[in-house]
């Protein structure tokens, strides 16, 4: 879901929060973010939903679930896609607020612009809410924040999700009767996403509670996109050419699909194989011919509920002054080729 890019903007960053739920490890006292604005917004609401990879499918739907829950609270509504761009996100933020906007809710690109969007928000007086990606206000790294600096986010339990998919990846090994020693786990993420980095331990920590065997892992740090996991993950299958059968979890489906990908051009069965996926709008691809593939499952994560939940707190939060909840979490399912249709997954 992301690229690397560069961190510099980060430097100029300043190190004060607008008030979310927590603080980095400076030992500066934090700022109470969802403390501005103060007072309940009379008049019509103008929100603004910052969103990189804005025509990636999962956010197509975020963005979806925004506007359908903004016509219902009579909301005006500015979806921008950031892409991958960081210099954007500050751009963008800066123009959200000289058009008068009394929220804005964003998907960061790059964690280290966070300082510098809670700041430019908080200097406005413009309540600011994240969804699926954490940042800081006093830092560039999320992982490397205490809680009270962290800005107040909805989205999905990375810990939940990605225990859900080692769960199912241990329950696969056990059906396929595997053994450990020809076996191989590839974890595969955007490194320094915090986010992605709990999904992977999670999964790893279930997987050898379900398994009940000692499989060896193998960390790939990826963009997070399906090209990017694909050539990584096939320079390692290539490393690795006594491995004869792989499970494969990452970030989001883009890195399982990258990897299944690379498996199969590198002439490995689709019976070798057992990816998990997080997100299914990819891993449905997979299971839409009669093809057989080594998707053998995927967390369901439905963008559509997540976007109408940020704009829900963000309404209550202006026209009622309730205090945004630290995180909010949307519900998940896991599906696989027999149920993602009757689970609603959107396959387009």
């Amino acid at each position: 879901m992301f690229r690397t890019t560069s961190r510099a903007a980060a430097a100029a960053g300043l190190l004060l929060t607008l008030g979310l739920t927590t603080a980095c490890s400076t030992g500066q006292e934090s700022v109470k973010s969802d403390a501005a604005p103060a007072a309940p917004v009379s008049g019509k609401i103008s929100i603004t939903y910052l969103q990189k990879q804005g025509d990636q499918e999962y956010f197509v739907g975020e963005a979806a679930g925004a506007k359908a829950k903004a016509a219902e609270l009579g909301i005006d509504l500015k979806v921008v896609n950031l892409g991958n761009d960081a210099n954007k996100t500050v751009s963008e933020v800066q123009s959200a607020i000289a058009q008068k906007t009394n929220g804005i809710i964003i998907v960061v690109p790059d964690p280290a612009v966070g300082p510098q969007v809670v700041q430019t928000a908080k200097d406005a007086k413009v309540a600011l809410l994240t969804s699926d990606d954490q940042i800081c206000a006093t830092g560039p790294d999320p992982s490397a924040c205490n809680k009270d600096s962290l800005v107040a986010r909805i989205g999905f339990s990375g810990q939940q999700m990605g225990a859900e998919v080692g769960k199912r990846a241990a329950e696969e090994f056990k059906k396929a009767g595997w053994s450990p020693a020809d076996t191989r786990i590839i974890s595969a993420w955007k490194q320094d996403v915090t986010v992605c980095g709990d999904r992977v331990k999670a999964a790893k920590d279930a997987f050898a509670t379900g398994a009940g065997a000692q499989v060896q892992n193998i960390d790939v740090a990826t963009d997070n996109t399906p090209t990017g996991a694909q050539d990584k993950i096939a320079a390692t299958v290539t490393a690795n050419a006594g491995v004869k059968h792989w499970v494969v979890w990452g970030c989001n489906d883009e890195n399982v699909q990258g990897g299944v990908t690379a498996m199969e051009n590198a002439g490995i069965s689709a019976d070798n194989v057992i990816g998990v996926g997080l997100g299914a709008y990819l891993a449905c691809k997979d299971w839409s011919g009669s093809k057989a593939s080594g998707m053998k499952a995927a967390l369901f994560i439905n963008g559509k509920d997540v976007g109408a939940l940020a704009v829900q707190t963000m309404y209550d939060k202006l026209k009622n002054s309730k205090d945004f909840p630290k995180e909010a979490f949307a519900p998940t399912t896991m599906v696989d080729p027999t149920t993602w249709k009757s689970a609603g997954v959107s396959c387009s």
